[in-house]
């Protein structure tokens, strides 16, 4: 990115107001947040990136929120009620909410923004919604989810892209071109977007919660590289940026400018398998064993002090060795190329196995990619790192064009949200094709109960499962790193990962 460009982009526009008691000299203000990646389409229904979620959260509210502990608060909803047989939720809308266009966020829009989630074609939110059977409204301000089958995951899924509501008319006149000029009922405005280059939000003067926006425009600058995103907030051309290299910790903290702010992260980083898309049928798809033996080679604890210097944690499941639902009666393995080399044998594969390894471009990918590489060389593999743009690996997974992909999933505050999308049958998000009948069938019980204790005996026979059968291997859980001008205040970090505008001001 041409820093000359982005210091620009960065200047404040100086305007001037007039009052008829006194004259006064305001700037306008502007956040600049230096993102990762290039987010894929800005469609709450359609979207799957973790950084198309950072840049929703400045613009799509949704029906609920979490705070730092990870209770569900209101956002767009005021409350909500489930019924005795968990059938039936009753959600009451906040009174006087507009959507950027100007239409209210009434009982009407609130029902066509879920069945839209539900039925486009495309959206990526349908197996978060599939339990609902239709939706009613009650009362102008009212409205009840009826489900098929209880679903103990459903206010979680509300807290998230599944729980952001569209302005009607918006979606309908623009039809599938929606996310180039999405309309949604949050602080900002979108204003442009040039793709590879910036996102521009403006503020909304009729938010609901306008009071609490002190800043008059927001503009997302993505940056790939980590080193450029954190000099540039160095410099003053940012103010505020995402994943912060682990190995620039001190660097941040030393820097009398800079605010680190930190927080554990409810997601993972995985190499997700192509076991039933792969088109050349290598053995990393066929063999069970192959994949263990890939698993066998590698030492989570040395990658993240080689990589992290040891400030993220590792992992074999889907949630954190932290978590209430992480599974104690199977923690992480330690490294072992003799049982791994032995496992290889067993399959009856030549050695080494070939595996085509995709990546979103970036050193820190890169980084992790090159010790995976460098282990399981040790056991028989040779792993091709491919390092792709990061929207375009989506699409080439999604297309099956791959034998490993490995992605961070930024995570979410139920379990099911970390695993149902990405390993039931079918899913809009499995795309590595894992089946699996058992499993999908407990994935599917694990949902059907809010009860904590049967629903940690459901996940431990389905970890087993999976730490057989391997469709995604796991590697380690992040510890968020956002840093930020000490001119700017009242930011907080949430376990999610997002980055809320609501409630900053510059000094």
């Amino acid at each position: 990115m041409n820093f000359m460009r982005l210091t620009i982009l960065a200047s404040a526009v100086l305007t001037s107001l007039a009052g008829a008691a006194q004259s006064q000299v305001q700037a306008q203000t502007t956040l600049r947040i230096g993102i990762a990646e290039d987010p894929d389409i800005l469609d709450p229904s359609i979207g799957r990136t973790y950084v198309g979620r950072i840049v929703f959260s400045a613009f799509c509210d949704k029906l609920f929120d979490i705070d730092e502990k990870l209770n569900i608060v209101p956002q767009l909803a005021l409350s909500h009620e489930t019924s005795a047989d968990g059938k039936e939720m009753t959600i009451k809308l906040r009174p006087g909410v507009k959507f950027h266009d100007g239409e209210p966020l009434d009982a009407e829009a609130a029902k066509f923004s879920i069945e839209r989630h539900m039925t486009l074609p495309t959206s990526f939110r349908k197996s978060e919604l599939a339990s609902v059977d239709h939706v009613e409204v009650v009362d102008p301000l009212t409205i009840k989810l009826v489900l098929k089958t209880p679903y103990s995951p459903l206010i979680a899924q509300l807290t998230d892209r599944s729980g952001m509501m569209v302005s009607p008319k918006a979606a309908k006149e623009a039809g599938d071109k929606f996310g180039l000029h999405p309309v949604c009922a949050g602080p900002y405005k979108f204003v442009e977007r040039v793709q590879q280059d910036r996102i521009v939000f403006e503020k909304f003067a009729d938010y609901w919660n306008k009071d609490n926006i002190h800043i008059d425009r927001v503009v997302f600058l993505p940056i790939v590289d980590a080193t450029v995103r954190l000099a540039n907030l160095k410099s003053g051309g940012l103010d505020l940026i995402e994943r912060v290299l682990a190995t620039d910790i001190k660097d941040v903290r030393a820097d009398p400018k800079l605010v680190l702010s930190t927080a554990p992260e409810l997601g993972y980083l995985g190499l997700t398998v192509n076991i039933g898309n792969d088109k050349a049928k290598g053995p990393l798809s066929q063999s069970a064993k192959v994949r263990q033996a890939l698993d066998l080679s590698i030492d989570r604890e040395a990658l993240n002090q080689v990589v992290f210097n040891g400030e993220f944690t590792p992992g074999n499941q889907w949630v954190s060795p932290t978590h209430p639902y992480y599974q104690k009666a199977f923690p992480i393995h330690g490294r072992d190329i003799a049982k791994a080399k032995a496992l290889l044998k067993e399959a009856g594969v030549t050695t080494p196995v070939t595996v085509d390894y995709m990546i979103p471009k970036g050193a820190e990918n890169e980084a992790v990619a090159q010790v995976v590489q460098s282990m399981a060389a040790e056991a028989g593999f040779d792993i091709k790192i491919r390092a792709v743009e990061f929207a375009t690996t989506f699409k080439q997974a999604q297309a099956g064009e791959f034998q490993i992909f490995q992605i961070n999933w930024s995570g979410r505050i139920d379990p099911d949200g970390n695993s149902y999308i990405f390993m039931r049958s079918k899913a809009p998000q499995n795309d590595g094709g894992y089946a699996n009948p058992e499993a999908d069938k407990l994935m599917e019980d694990g949902r059907a109960t809010s009860n904590v204790e049967e629903r940690k005996a459901i996940y431990a026979k389905l970890t087993k499962i999976l730490l057989d059968d391997l469709p995604i291997i796991y590697i380690y859980h992040r510890t968020l790193l956002i840093a930020h001008t000490t001119k700017l205040q009242g930011y907080k970090q949430m376990p999610d990962g997002l980055m809320r505008v609501v409630g900053l001001k510059f000094k």
